[in-house]
C-alpha cells in the first residue's frame, strides 16, 4: 500500500469519525390523528457530551413532500458536517419534520398549531436542543419557505433569524401551476381552492402587526431568476417591504435556476451561515 492511498483512508475514516447522524422517528399527536414524522441531525460528539445544549435549526419542507426531503435531496447531513468542521457553523441540531398542510392549520389539518404545540415542545424535551429564542432557527423551501417567512413574522420572539429559500409567498393569491390550488390544506367542502384561507394565512396578513412592533427576525430570501411560479418577482417585493424596516437584518439573492433543487442545493450553505450568525452564546 503506498503512502499516498494510506494517507486518504486516515482522511476518509477522520471524515467518518467528525459525521453527525441522520435517524428518522415519530410521536403520536392526537390533534392530528396520526404520527408526527421527522427526522434529526445530531452533530459528532452529541452522544459523549451529555452536558452540552445546542442551537437548533427546523427545515421545513415544500409541497407534497416529506421528512426526508433535506437529508435525500439536498444531503444537509454532509453539508453540516461539513461547515462545523471548516468551524463556519456551530455544533448544532437540525429537524426536519413532516406536514401534510403546507404548515398552516389548514382544512385537513392543524399543521401550525401542531409544530408549536407538540413538535417544539417535544424536540425540546427529548433533546438537548436549546429553548430560547437566540437558539432557535427556522429555514424551509418553496411552501416551507412560504411558512418560514410566515412564522417569522407571526412569533418574531420565537426565532433568532430564518431562510426562506424560492418561498411561495405572494402579495397576493398564488399563480396557475402553484400546488397551492391543488392542496388538501386549501380545499373547501366543495372541492375549490379557499382564497379567503390563503389570505389569511399569507405574509401579507401578518407584516402590519410584525412592523409595530420592535423585535426583528433577520431573514435571509433567494430566487431563481427562472423561476417560473414568479417567486423572483414577489420575493424582492417582500425583501424590499422587510428592507425599510430592518435593512441590516435581511438579505436577498438571485440566481440562476428555476424553480428547483439545483437553486436550494447551491444556496444552502449560504442560509445557513447567514442565519446562524445571528445565534447568541455560542
Amino acid at each position: 500500500m503506498t503512502r499516498s492511498l494510506v494517507l486518504a483512508l486516515l482522511w476518509l475514516s477522520a471524515l467518518r469519525s467528525n459525521a453527525g447522524e441522520i435517524t428518522s422517528h415519530n410521536f403520536p399527536v392526537d390533534r392530528l390523528d396520526r404520527d408526527y414524522r421527522y427526522q434529526i441531525y445530531l452533530p459528532d460528539g452529541y452522544d459523549a457530551n451529555s452536558e452540552r445544549v445546542y442551537p437548533v435549526v427546523y427545515l421545513l419542507h415544500g409541497s407534497f413532500s416529506d421528512a426526508g426531503f433535506w437529508s435525500i435531496n439536498l444531503d444537509v447531513g454532509t453539508a453540516f458536517d461539513r461547515m462545523i468542521d471548516a468551524g463556519q457553523l456551530p455544533p448544532l441540531i437540525a429537524v426536519m419534520p413532516e406536514a401534510n398542510s403546507w404548515w398552516i392549520d389548514g382544512r385537513n389539518e392543524p399543521a401550525e398549531t401542531a409544530f408549536f404545540k407538540d413538535l417544539l415542545p417535544y424536540i425540546e424535551q427529548r433533546f438537548r436542543a436549546r429553548t430560547d429564542r437566540a437558539g432557535r432557527l427556522v429555514a424551509g423551501v418553496s411552501a416551507g419557505g412560504y411558512a418560514t417567512v410566515n412564522y417569522s413574522l407571526k412569533y418574531p420572539n420565537l426565532f433568532a433569524a430564518g431562510a426562506a429559500l424560492s418561498p411561495a409567498s405572494y402579495e397576493d393569491l398564488p399563480p396557475e401551476g402553484s400546488t397551492a390550488y391543488l392542496h388538501p390544506a386549501y380545499i373547501d367542502d366543495d372541492e375549490v381552492f379557499d382564497a379567503a384561507l390563503w389570505r389569511a394565512q399569507n405574509y401579507p396578513a401578518f407584516l402590519p402587526a410584525y412592523l409595530k412592533q420592535d423585535t426583528v427576525v433577520p431573514l435571509y430570501i433567494n430566487s431563481g431568476d427562472h423561476d417560473g411560479l414568479d417567486i423572483a418577482y414577489h420575493a424582492a417585493v417582500l425583501f424590499q417591504r422587510l428592507r425599510d424596516h430592518q435593512p441590516e437584518a435581511v438579505e436577498f439573492r438571485v440566481v440562476d435556476g428555476d424553480h428547483e433543487l439545483s437553486v436550494w442545493q447551491r444556496t444552502f450553505d449560504e442560509a445557513m451561515r447567514y442565519i446562524f450568525g445571528f445565534v447568541e452564546g455560542e
